[in-house]
């Protein structure tokens, strides 16, 4: 693991952050993961354009993109990752300890380390929390994350490795750090932005490169799908073989025919 922060390579054991960062003190803050491939990080300008799309949208000032790549290609430097994940953080800076903002130096850190590769399936239960698809961070890739450390450590508990959420008005949303398509009529269909769900660059890509339609789904839906897969950053295209207790079959065509589909495309372009 190395990391970077505000313009310098550092120790990532030991204290960077100022005990009154804003990010750390109230959450204040935005956040993208993006995947390295052969040491080269993947589909990065996408991932830096919704960093500065979720800044803005916290109404923090719009990142130093430049600044950022410098700083992955800092950590990127350090170490020949044939599979990874970096991390680029983005807060306020210093600050009040309570909600109020003052104009201050943000704060960029980046941090990279190895990964493992995600496997074909796995399993995910359902959580009774909501998503507020009107709230002020729907859609934003915050540091705000203790609602999906909860749902994650609750799906944990239940031998899964994703939550998903349905939204204020009991429609499918998301899951904690991935977007949910489903399978039905044979058909791919996946919730709209307007759900609440994140903008997730994976979710992106794979409504470029496949046939996928977007319509408001019910949790009844998500039960009676065909077939579900997740998408995200860290898990490219994977399919569920079993949801709330209910096993799915080993044959899921569609779902096979996504990755296959996304399988052909990433190789053609590092920076899609």
């Amino acid at each position: 693991m190395h990391a970077w922060f505000n313009g310098a390579l550092i120790d990532p054991v030991k204290p960077a952050l100022s005990p009154l960062d804003h990010g750390v003190t109230v959450g204040d803050g935005v956040f993208e993961a993006i995947k390295v491939t052969d040491g080269r990080p993947f589909a990065l300008t996408r991932h830096l354009r919704r960093l500065a799309r979720s800044a803005t949208g916290l109404g923090l000032p719009a990142p130093d993109t430049d600044h950022v790549s410098t700083g992955i290609d800092a950590v990127l430097a350090q170490q020949q990752l044939a599979y990874g994940r970096i991390r680029v953080t983005f807060t306020g800076g210093v600050g009040p300890l309570g909600s109020g903002r003052e104009p201050g130096t943000p704060t960029y850190l980046v941090v990279a380390t190895p990964a493992d590769p995600p496997s074909p399936t796995t399993k995910a239960v359902t959580v009774a929390w909501t998503r507020n698809e009107k709230g002020a961070l729907a859609g934003l890739k915050t540091t705000s994350y203790a609602e999906n450390v909860m749902a994650l450590a609750e799906a944990r508990d239940r031998d899964a490795t994703e939550a998903i959420f349905a939204n204020t008005q009991g429609l499918l949303c998301e899951g904690t750090g991935t977007n949910v398509f489903c399978v039905l009529d044979g058909l791919v269909v996946t919730p709209p932005l307007t759900s609440g769900c994140l903008a997730g660059i994976t979710r992106e890509l794979v409504l470029e490169w496949y046939d996928v339609h977007e319509r408001d789904l019910t949790m009844a839906d998500l039960a009676a799908a065909e077939e579900v897969f997740l998408t995200s950053t860290t898990r490219d295209v994977q399919g569920l073989h079993q949801l709330d207790g209910r096993t799915f079959p080993a044959d899921q065509p569609v779902t096979e025919q996504v990755r296959q589909a996304w399988q052909r495309h990433e190789p053609e372009s590092i920076d899609p």
